[in-house]
């Protein structure tokens, strides 16, 4: 099914208008996001993206809206990942809680244009070229292994090389200067440490589009499908973020969870030209891995190191 060009102009219209409300009129000024804030907004994005769904089960048909919502589970489960990745480098930056609502916002925008790149380029592949399908889902069950036997390992951002490579154009000076990205000093341009941060949270988003995206592309082959699921949980992240950054240290087995997760979708992706799991037991089973995980995390949590 076709989706209008209207249709699409409408959604990203949407998107923007939700995204200058955010920036323009709740977060003009810089604070720190308090947990209520923070689950408030978690509960609008959430609200919104089912009402979405709805839309999408009236004017699509059920198959449509379980590939939507299936690919809004994969994305948001695997984007909660990420987050801790996100705690360790305001940490290591020492940015100031105040500020990283500013990082995160123009982080996901930039977000946002690199998986329409990914998606779009993704299934022209598949469409061109049906046999990308089996590279996917092997990388997927690569991935997810990776993943569960993986040790987490400390990061160092000053050994990005992208970050290395930008100190080599522009200074950075040592200390934060407000909520401001650059600025100038005798005269001279300088870039901020709020600005690295920023950097490394879009590289890392990259690297982390690389597994999301063959994931979801299991899931669905529809380009519109595949844009609004991950638009929608993006555009919650922030707000997850928030909610859950005092908290996700808790959240022990998750790591497993959704290693089996990346698992499960590239077996399926590579079986898919002879066995096509229905969407139903897909839903289902991603449903039961991260309910599983979650409560395993709170029965038995992780012992702490005595030192």
């Amino acid at each position: 099914m076709e989706v209008s060009i209207y249709v699409w102009l409408g959604f990203l219209g949407f998107v923007f208008l939700m995204l200058a409300v955010d920036l323009g009129v709740f977060n003009r000024n810089a604070h720190v996001v308090k947990v209520k804030e923070a689950l408030i907004w978690s509960a609008v994005w959430i609200s919104l993206s089912l009402i979405f769904n709805l839309g999408v089960y009236y004017f699509m048909g059920k198959e449509k809206a379980l590939e939507f919502l299936t690919g809004y589970l994969i994305e948001k489960s695997l984007s909660v990942d990420n987050l801790f990745v996100f705690i360790m480098l305001f940490s290591f930056f020492n940015i100031d809680k105040k500020y990283q609502h500013k990082v995160l916002f123009w982080g996901i925008l930039g977000a946002l244009i690199m998986r329409a790149v990914f998606i779009f380029a993704g299934v022209a592949l598949i469409n061109k070229f049906h046999w990308i399908i089996y590279v996917f889902g092997a990388f997927l069950v690569f991935t997810g292994i990776r993943m569960l036997v993986h040790k987490e390992e400390k990061i160092d951002p000053d050994k990005n090389p992208l970050v290395r490579l930008f100190k080599r154009f522009l200074p950075v000076t040592p200390e934060m200067h407000g909520s401001k990205f650059f600025i100038k000093i005798n005269h001279k341009q300088y870039a901020t440490p709020l600005f690295i941060t920023l950097i490394v949270i879009e590289f890392t988003d990259l690297i982390f589009a690389v597994d999301s995206i063959p994931a979801i592309l299991a899931i669905s082959h529809d380009t519109f499908i595949i844009f609004t699921s991950n638009v929608f949980a993006i555009l919650g992240l922030r707000a997850l973020y928030f909610a859950l950054s005092g908290i996700t240290e808790y959240f022990y087995y998750l790591k497993y969870g959704l290693s089996l997760i990346l698992v499960f979708v590239g077996v399926k992706m590579t079986i898919s030209s002879f066995y096509k799991i229905p969407m139903e037991y897909s839903l289902l089973a991603i449903l039961g891995v991260l309910i599983i995980s979650i409560l395993a995390s709170v029965v038995f949590p992780q012992k702490k190191e005595v030192s």
